[in-house]
């Protein structure tokens, strides 16, 4: 019970900036620049992981974590190119990677997905907590139902929305002439994903969308993940294999009619293990896959 309470409180900073606040010193994050290829550029801090187009037209950024980093997110972009913020996009509504909207919408155009700003623009209700109305600044100028394309430093930055997937407003962002693709929280690199049940998620609408990504890009195209290193589209396959694997290993013994309880004691194959590593563990995992909508018909 303590460690489900554990995960359950982690689950949480992902969506309050105030929450995660009070659980990190955030003067010790190290922002990590790296560049992926072309004008494209992945910075590492705390939160979701910040894609980069950095040229003559300026800076367009993908997600911009929490509001206490804004500092030092500025700062990793200055040294990246000097030039003005232009562009934010947001793949999705969680505050790990909204967070710093407030500071940086007043300098950028924000653009995300029609339900992005629906979500920022209530109180949401999360596990329980209360997480207010973001303020108007932080909201999305520009929003979109299937795509948008913004023509800036030489090439076409695409944001599809794939519905259903990690929460009901989610974004894959392509890079069309760099080969490089911002994934969003759609892909947790190595790890068992987080997906946002209560705001659209389900685990078949993920698989189903990281295949349809699978499906679209070339074999060299470099991915920045929502969470975790810089990846391959070999690295995306095999993390394609574990929601396909690790849902039916459940599916199966839901139909077999195991409590989550059972399923929880027999555990995943020895081959995902590892994957129990983040902040999603493997129970949270089973319980994710047990809980996602479309099981519920086949619940005991």
């Amino acid at each position: 019970m303590r460690r489900r309470q554990y995960v359950y409180a982690l689950l949480i900073v992902c969506f309050t900036v105030a929450h995660a606040r009070s659980q990190q010193d955030f003067s010790k994050v190290q922002m990590k620049a790296t560049k992926v290829s072309g004008n494209i550029y992945m910075l590492e801090g705390a939160g979701g992981n910040i894609g980069v187009s950095a040229g003559a037209d300026g800076l367009l950024i993908v997600d911009d974590q929490f509001a206490p980093l804004a500092d030092k997110i500025r700062a990793a972009l200055k040294e990246i190119n000097p030039g003005q913020l232009r562009f934010v996009l947001n793949t999705h509504y969680h505050g790990d990677h909204t967070g710093g909207n407030p500071i940086f919408g007043k300098e950028g155009t924000i653009i995300a997905h029609d339900n992005v700003r629906g979500r920022l623009a209530v109180e949401q209700t999360v596990r329980g907590q209360k997480i207010p109305a973001s303020p108007k600044e932080a909201l999305p100028v520009i929003t979109f139902n299937q795509s948008v394309s913004i023509h800036f430093n030489g090439e076409e930055i695409r944001a599809i929305h794939f519905p259903a997937g990690h929460t009901d407003g989610d974004s894959v962002i392509f890079f069309t002439a760099s080969n490089v693709i911002h994934m969003g929280d759609h892909f947790f690199a190595g790890r068992f994903p987080f997906i946002d049940l209560e705001h659209g998620g389900s685990v078949e609408g993920l698989t189903r969308n990281v295949e349809a990504v699978i499906a679209r890009v070339p074999a060299d195209v470099k991915i920045i993940p929502g969470h975790g290193p810089l990846s391959t589209l070999d690295d995306l396959k095999l993390y394609r294999r574990m929601l396909v694997e690790t849902t039916a290993h459940v599916r199966k013994g839901m139909t077999e009619g195991k409590t989550l309880a059972q399923l929880k004691t027999a555990g995943l194959p020895a081959e995902w293990k590892q994957w129990g590593a983040g902040f999603i563990n493997t129970d949270a995992w089973i319980e994710t896959i047990f809980n996602s909508p479309s099981a519920n018909a086949n619940k005991k």
